[in-house]
């Protein structure tokens, strides 16, 4: 019962966040300079067609009576309709068509970190003051300094002329794909249409997966070095830790020691990094979807915000924080899985 109690706790917290959450980004939206009314009629509109777009979408309004509406359609999931991008389309429609291209860009840029920054960070940890921790330790500080929308032109730049600086094109290696091209994901609706058909199904993964690998590598690039950097650190602590000193004294083989007490523990540090990491995903995912010009949640955020479409640009930034807490609310669970001295009990 009182693993249960903690979680309800953390879901009635959740509530202010939440609600401090959408309250900024209504105040940014409405009282910043987006103007949707003239967003939708243009730059040589009437003037009385302007003042009745802006009564109509009830932008004249008082204020107070806009934020009670916003906050009520959010919080009951009335997330309303687009007024620029796609007028009279519906926020669940339009991301539910956007949304399967950037968790396949999220899928690798959590996965290329996960399988690359951590086991580096802890072979250098596990191999202190030596060349391949130099390297390593070197590597994540690199990774971690270069911004995210600086490595996404560079890589674009790189990739556009491989064949001058590496003897092969990027657009037709292996399969033949343009780099910049919104990946084709028709396949994550059948999923078994990988075991139906393979001849048919895979080639299309295998591009898709092509295709969305550099953005990933740039969206991954930052949280690659923080894990590294991070794994590193947790594991020479745990390395010099009083249970691994008893675990050697009892002749526990090196690779047990590894394996039950070193890697286990430094996993605990990590966890906050790792869930910490979506809102440099989120925030990311803009810019280099734009660049890579991705038809994702990040592209459709930024072409909404640029063209004042203001229920979208709102839908969104719920979105954003929804998931926000929610992962945040994950990781108080993934600590009692990793560490069982931490207990709801104790909190």
């Amino acid at each position: 019962m009182a693993k249960w109690n903690y979680f309800l706790r953390r879901l009635l917290l959740s509530i202010p966040v939440l609600v401090l959450g959408t309250t900024v980004a209504f105040l940014i939206i409405r009282v910043g300079p987006i103007d949707p009314a003239a967003a939708i009629l243009g730059p040589s509109g009437d003037p009385t067609e302007y003042e009745q777009i802006r009564e109509s979408l009830g932008l004249n309004d008082p204020l107070w009576d806009q934020y009670i509406d916003y906050m009520w359609n959010l919080f009951t999931f009335n997330l309303g309709q687009s007024w620029v991008i796609s007028p009279g389309d519906g926020a669940y429609e339009l991301i539910a068509s956007y949304a399967p291209r950037t968790l396949w860009l999220g899928f690798w840029s959590i996965l290329i970190p996960l399988f690359i920054g951590i086991p580096l960070g802890f072979y250098a940890g596990l191999n202190p003051n030596t060349l391949s921790d130099y390297f390593a330790s070197f590597g994540g500080i690199v990774w971690r300094a270069m911004p995210n929308f600086w490595l996404a032109i560079i890589l674009v730049s790189v990739l556009s002329q491989s064949e001058k600086l590496f003897g092969f094109e990027w657009a037709t290696f292996l399969v033949e794909t343009n780099i910049v091209t919104p990946p084709p994901l028709d396949f994550l609706g059948d999923p078994m249409s990988l075991l139906r058909s393979p001849g048919e199904t895979w080639p299309t993964v295998l591009a898709a997966t092509k295709q969305i690998l550099p953005a990933a590598l740039v969206l991954g690039s930052a949280s690659m070095g923080n894990e590294m950097r991070i794994g590193r650190t947790a594991v020479l602590e745990t390395v010099n830790s009083n249970y691994v000193e008893t675990a050697r004294a009892k002749g526990m083989s090196r690779r047990n020691i590894v394996w039950k007490h070193i890697f286990r523990n430094a996993m605990i540090p990590l966890v906050p990094v790792i869930t910490g990491e979506a809102f440099l995903l989120i925030g990311g995912s803009v810019l280099v979807e734009v660049v890579f010009a991705i038809n994702g949640i990040g592209y459709l955020f930024f072409q909404s915000a640029i063209q004042g479409d203001l229920p979208l640009v709102s839908s969104l930034l719920f979105v954003f924080i929804l998931t926000l807490v929610v992962l945040n609310i994950i990781q108080d669970l993934l600590y009692t899985v990793l560490d069982p001295r931490v207990g709801y009990e104790d909190r």
